[in-house]
């Protein structure tokens, strides 16, 4: 008896070893749920809550426990490899919405405004600064954030457990994630750039209209006042145009459909 409840604590502290194993880094890089600010405790006790719950859809796909502590600690990793690869895809998706800050910011002369970020790095401005904030607000009160989990459960049918998921399909995915992320960013800032274009043309031929004109005291408080103008009237578009930039890249995840 005491040898059949020994192996039945075992196969079940394997079980919940490899959901969590997954599980926890997905946890540690999702957008909204996984941000730097939250508490720790906060997103162990999500990690652990969500484990629980999704025990009984995969424990029928998980592997036998293996008798030896080295395979073991190869499949740990592997799942370690695989939670931390499919949230890092769910985040570089959002990250977009800080990097257009830093475009705008750079193009309306406010990129010398520097605050630090845990998320940016401590180069951050405070327009990518804003927007980066606005992220989980924007994924927590709109319910975006079950997009990832949603395709979280069918990574599981798409990458059984104990699987590697690196393979050419999921590099030829990562490289198509990051080029659809710079290329959202610059397409949200792109009012911006097409009006710097336009500014620091006008301000050439002021130049060589006036020259005895003092031309950085003219140019840069005009830069950034137009700016400024500029962005109070784009901000609601914008942030609606990368919510459903958001609701489009999240069906992209594997194993949402």
């Amino acid at each position: 008896m005491n040898e059949l409840t020994g192996e039945w604590i075992l196969n079940h502290a394997f079980t919940l070893l490899m959901v969590v194993a997954r599980v926890a880094p997905v946890f540690a890089m999702l957008p909204g749920l996984g941000e730097a600010t939250v508490p720790a405790v906060t997103k162990a006790g999500l990690a652990l809550t969500l484990t629980i719950l999704l025990i009984p859809v995969i424990e029928g796909s998980l592997p036998s426990r293996p008798t030896h502590e080295l395979s073991l600690a190869l499949m740990i990793a592997t799942e370690i490899g695989n939670g931390l690869w499919f949230g890092w895809l769910a985040r570089l998706l959002t990250s977009s919405l800080p990097m257009a800050g830093q475009f705008i910011a750079s193009f309306t002369g406010l990129a010398n405004v520097l605050q630090p970020s845990p998320e940016m790095g401590s180069q951050t401005t405070a327009v990518a600064r804003l927007y980066e904030i606005a992220v989980p607000t924007l994924i927590l009160s709109s319910g975006l954030y079950t997009e990832p989990l949603r395709a979280l459960i069918g990574f599981y049918r798409l990458v059984p457990p104990g699987t590697a998921v690196f393979s050419s399909d999921s590099a030829i995915l990562t490289v198509s994630m990051v080029a659809e992320s710079f290329d959202l960013a610059l397409r949200l800032a792109a009012p911006f750039v097409l009006a710097a274009v336009a500014w620091n043309v006008a301000i050439g031929l002021l130049s060589r209209m006036v020259p005895r004109l003092q031309i950085f005291f003219v140019a840069a408080p005009g830069q950034i006042g137009v700016g400024l103008l500029l962005l109070a009237a784009v901000a609601a578009p914008l942030t609606g145009a990368w919510m459903s930039a958001m609701h489009v890249g999240f069906g992209d995840l594997p194993g949402i459909r």
